[in-house]
This record gives C-alpha cells, structure tokens and sequence, in this order.
C-alpha cells in the first residue's frame, strides 16, 4: 500500500492517481507493492535527514530508504516539495512532472536502479521518462 503524508503544507494534484500509476510501474519492474510511505516535507525537514542519516550536508529532492524483501517494494521515501519547486523551474518543468520524476525516480532506486556512472543515470533517466509518459497519457 502506498501512503502519503504531509510534513508541510502543501497541495499535491491527483494523489490517488500518482498512487496508481507507481503501483503499476512497481509491478512493470516486476515487484508487488509492499509498505510505501512518501513523506512530503520541506527543505529544512529533508536536510536534517540528510545530515543525520546519510552525513552529507546538501540540500536534495529526494532520499530513500529501501525495505524492499524479496519481490515486495517497500520503503519510505522523503521529498521535498521546495526542492522540487525550485527544480521545476530549473528544468523549465511544470511541479506536477517534475514531482513524478522524483517519485519514479525514487521507486526506481528500490528496484534496483542506480545512477552513480554516467551509464547508470542515462538507463534512470530513460525509465524515468517512459513511465513519465505513461503516467501523462494515461491520467492528465
């Protein structure tokens, strides 16, 4: 089950439907949903898990903590909305895709993807986009 809680106020469009599109790039990857908490929260909120879980002293979109047990997806994934904000207007990306990036994004380092080599982030970048794409088409 995935669910959604808010560290800061905020408001996120068609929730439900962000909950099904990732329940179906889980199982596209071969996965069954397990326990899945998305944490939206502010800067400050993610720097200091940042700092206290990871010790890198950065401000980030995202960190993930993976629980996944054999073929069930679990974890519990912090975002944040500031962030994501500000990267949306770097990209010149309306929040809404940006935000799907991040949680995709997120979801794919559980299954299994990486992006520390210039390879691994071209193959990120490309899942990204494809369930990106799907998610458009299928729910905007």
């Amino acid at each position: 089950m995935i669910e959604i809680e808010f560290q800061a106020p905020f408001d996120v469009a068609r929730l439900a439907q962000k909950k099904q599109w990732l329940e179906s790039v889980i199982s596209s990857e071969g996965l069954q949903v397990g326990d899945i908490q998305y944490v939206f929260c502010t800067d400050e909120f993610l720097h200091a898990i940042n700092l206290e879980y990871l010790q890198h002293d950065t401000y980030t979109d995202i960190i993930s903590f993976d629980y996944t047990e054999s073929s069930s997806l679990s974890a519990e994934m912090f975002i944040s909305l500031e962030r994501v904000t500000h990267n949306a207007k770097a990209f010149n990306q309306t929040f809404d895709h940006e935000l799907c990036r991040v949680m995709v994004h997120g979801v794919l380092h559980c299954c299994g993807y990486n992006d520390n080599t210039p390879d691994q982030k071209a193959l990120m970048r490309q899942k990204e986009d494809c369930y990106i794409a799907q998610y458009v088409s299928n729910f905007v």
